[in-house]
């Protein structure tokens, strides 16, 4: 699935099926190519981040959750990862051997594992196994 798909997704507890708030951002963590963590805006209670293992389901339409309280504050590895990480949109791809492949324009993951399966970027797909860091500026990946 395309970031910019899922992008605005509802986040929907499946207790109440009340709408706990919207996916704006993926944290993703670079050095295992997965998505760790939802960030959410415009959400009902006082955290905005839903940790993937927390998730029900990732769907087509909406994000699935039990209850509201899978919302809470990034933690773990995902808050290590919060500023830097969050957003891969936009951000550099750079090689190891330090070649610019392009700006990210989307993300390609698997909804069912979070996986990233791919940066898009203009060159062509950059796939999630060649990603090896990312800093507040650039991605890096290793040269193919």
């Amino acid at each position: 699935m395309l970031f910019s798909d899922a992008r605005n997704h509802p986040v929907m507890t499946t207790d109440t099926a009340s709408t706990i708030g919207k996916l704006s951002a993926l944290i993703v963590d670079p050095t295992i190519g997965q998505v760790l963590a939802l960030r959410l805006r415009k959400t009902t209670g006082p955290g905005d981040t839903l940790h993937w293992e927390d998730l029900t389901a990732f769907g087509p339409d909406a994000v699935t959750i039990p209850t509201a309280a899978a919302v809470t504050s990034a933690r773990d590895r995902a808050a290590e990862l919060d500023d830097k990480a969050a957003e891969l949109i936009g951000k550099r791809v750079l090689t190891d051997t330090g070649n610019d492949l392009g700006a990210v324009a989307d993300i390609d993951f698997d909804p069912a594992s979070g996986t990233i399966i791919s940066l898009v970027t203009p060159g062509g797909p950059v796939y999630g196994d060649r990603l090896r860091g990312c800093g507040s500026y650039a991605v890096i990946v290793t040269d193919t």
